[in-house]
């Protein structure tokens, strides 16, 4: 099964290849979601303090019969931590969100506050004191990889130059008709692996019908192709969804998509029309349904 398959981050830690994504699954709701991946073969969850979702993320974990190191579970710092003593408060508050003693990765949600988020400034300064949190909740065993989310060169750089560890990941919005090569090279050649959270663009690709042909072809839905678009880039999917169904389709991909193909799916133009999902950062109030989150 390719929940089986593993990266290895710089640290050597291995990370499964693919992950379970919980954004906008409710608190009440996502433990038995967690425990349904982990049933089905997952071993790659991802939470974030903004999806107010930590606690049922920790619970699901706990009660799904696996060893807690069998489950590789991430959390995000909230992006408005930009000092260090709130960032190492924060820290603690997520395991005890979730009731562990560690996590397996943490990565500081954004460069910017939401609030601010790509309006002109980087937030060097604060960036740094989160992230020498992070390196000390490393240190102490409260966190076994660290990294980062949204980040630009300019933002990685900063971490690169001035902190103690470098990151070992960047977790970015990448899926067909969205996928940002020049940061992802710069990151591979940074050894930093890419994730790719929303690999099927939260929805917006599904009924697309040139990527349906192209799905068809391999006998697979069009989830299916988007997420294997992302693995043949060296990139780790973070497909989510509470649908069992999709959880189990979104993991069958004993497919290869043919150089052909891939580089027409590089060259696609459109998908981003996210609708709903479409108020950055990731947290609209309103809940998406499962039908337009399968795969997300």
């Amino acid at each position: 099964m390719l929940a089986d398959n593993h990266f290895t981050l710089s640290n050597g830690i291995e990370i499964p290849q693919v992950g379970l994504g919980t954004w906008m699954i409710p608190d009440d709701a996502v433990a038995q979601v967690v425990r349904d991946a982990l049933a089905i073969g997952y071993r790659h969850v991802d939470t974030a303090q903004a999806y107010a979702n930590e606690r049922g993320v920790g619970e699901g974990v706990r009660t799904s019969g696996l060893a807690r190191d069998a489950v590789f579970v991430t959390t995000k710092l909230a992006a408005e931590h930009k000092d260090y003593k709130s960032a190492a408060e924060a820290i603690d508050e997520s395991l005890r969100q979730m009731g562990l003693d560690h996590v397996d990765l943490m990565l500081i949600h954004s460069p910017q506050p939401w609030a601010e988020f790509r309006a002109g400034r980087h937030f060097h300064e604060g960036n740094l004191e989160a992230w020498q949190a992070m390196e000390d909740a490393s240190k102490a065993g409260k966190i076994r990889a660290i990294g980062v989310s949204n980040f630009e060169r300019a933002d990685l750089e900063n971490l690169i130059e001035n902190g103690a560890i470098a990151p070992m990941v960047n977790q970015i919005l990448a899926h067909i008709g969205n996928t940002p090569f020049d940061l992802i090279d710069y990151c591979r050649g940074k050894g930093v692996l890419v994730e790719a959270y929303s690999p099927v663009g939260h929805g917006a690709v599904l009924n697309n019908p040139d990527l349906a042909a192209i799905a068809g072809k391999y006998g697979v839905g069009i989830a299916q192709l988007s997420i294997r678009y992302c693995l043949q880039l060296g990139l780790l999917p973070l497909p989510k969804t509470a649908n069992p169904a999709h959880m189990r389709s979104n993991i069958a991909l004993d497919f290869t998509i043919s150089e052909a193909d891939m580089d027409l799916l590089k060259g696609f133009r459109g998908g981003t029309d996210y609708g709903e999902a479409s108020v950055f950062p990731v947290f609209a109030k309103s809940r998406q349904t499962d039908t337009e989150a399968a795969g997300a």
